[in-house]
């Protein structure tokens, strides 16, 4: 696409971007009294619709298709730009895939949809050990993760396996990106995955193979050292954190597991930031897609916790940092 296109492109972003829910907006939810009450001012916003069901989920996964269409139609002559952030959807449904191939236990609205691969596809190509069908960075996944699970039952061992290999994908797909975002936007994902893996690998106990076996090579860590350091305990992990510019993940996991939780999401939100200044690019579609995705990650936060009565301190801890 050129500049011009681009910039027409942005011009639409700008205004979307002014319906995008607001620190306040989010300080409102917070303090409704139950999710019905959340709803509602919800509604008032313009979530959800008259044809979709008054449910948290249907109105959640409506939202999420609205972004994604309208930010594919804008970006329709380059729309390979957007392939990236679709990884995280179609490796997940190369999970739920093998398991279906596996089990032959049907499960109802388990795949996501609108990929391009459907995983109904891929879990014929699995029934029919057709590996060379996937996707070249999906192919050699597929196959281990199927024969592992088919001959040893070990379903963690199978979704270690899935997703490594994504984020092999959204590294890879990155270094090879046009746009500064995308290459951002990869690094930070697999940098913000291996310390999810190392912390929870430390407070769960799993030893050096498992570890090396679910990180993935990323510009900040070498996976050997990372390893090390959570296998060490929380203080060398959180040391190594700080010796790497990752200090405030280590500062988040000393805090509390909700700290460190909202951490990982606001990193990526930080990292797309800079796009509010940016009218030429692909850079601001992708950020608004990206801060739209973590705005309804986070009304399903709040939603989720209204309807568990959590208190609203334990909610707003919770509570992601908004693009908007």
């Amino acid at each position: 696409m050129s500049d011009t296109t681009y910039t027409y492109a942005v011009a639409q972003i700008r205004a979307l971007e002014l319906s995008l829910l607001s620190a306040a907006d989010i300080e409102q939810l917070v303090a409704c009294k139950s999710q019905a009450q959340c709803l509602q001012l919800l509604a008032e916003k313009g979530w959800g619709g008259s044809e979709i069901p008054q449910e948290p989920e249907a109105i959640l996964q409506a939202e999420r298709q609205k972004a994604w269409q309208t930010v594919r139609e804008l970006v329709k002559d380059d729309a390979a730009v957007l392939d990236v952030l679709s990884y995280p959807d179609l490796f997940h449904n190369l999970k739920a895939a093998v398991k279906q191939a596996c089990t032959k236990e049907a499960v109802p609205e388990i795949y996501v949809a609108d990929c391009a691969i459907t995983g109904e596809t891929m879990q014929q190509w699995l029934s029919e050990k057709d590996y060379d069908a996937f996707p070249e960075n999906m192919r050699a996944a597929a196959r281990e993760a199927f024969e592992t699970l088919l001959h040893t039952g070990d379903g963690q061992l199978c979704d270690v396996i899935v997703d490594r290999a994504a984020l092999v994908a959204i590294r890879q797909a990155g270094q090879v990106a046009s746009e500064p975002i995308l290459r951002d936007y990869a690094e930070s994902t697999v940098a913000v995955a291996d310390i999810r893996i190392a912390a929870r690998g430390m407070k769960t106990g799993k030893n050096q193979e498992f570890l090396l076996r679910a990180l993935a090579p990323c510009d900040a860590f070498v996976p050997e050292n990372l390893a090390a350091a959570a296998l060490r305990g929380a203080q060398p992990l959180c040391d190594y954190l700080e010796s790497a510019g990752y200090g405030e993940a280590g500062q988040a996991l000393r805090e509390s597991p909700a700290a460190f939780e909202r951490w990982c999401d606001n990193r990526i939100i930080e990292t797309i930031e800079p796009q509010k200044r940016n009218s030429f690019t692909a850079g601001p579609l992708i950020a608004y897609l990206l801060g739209r995705e973590n705005e309804i990650k986070t009304v399903r936060i709040i939603l989720t916790g209204k309807h568990n009565g959590l208190p609203e301190a334990e909610i707003r801890e919770r509570v992601r940092k908004m693009y908007g």
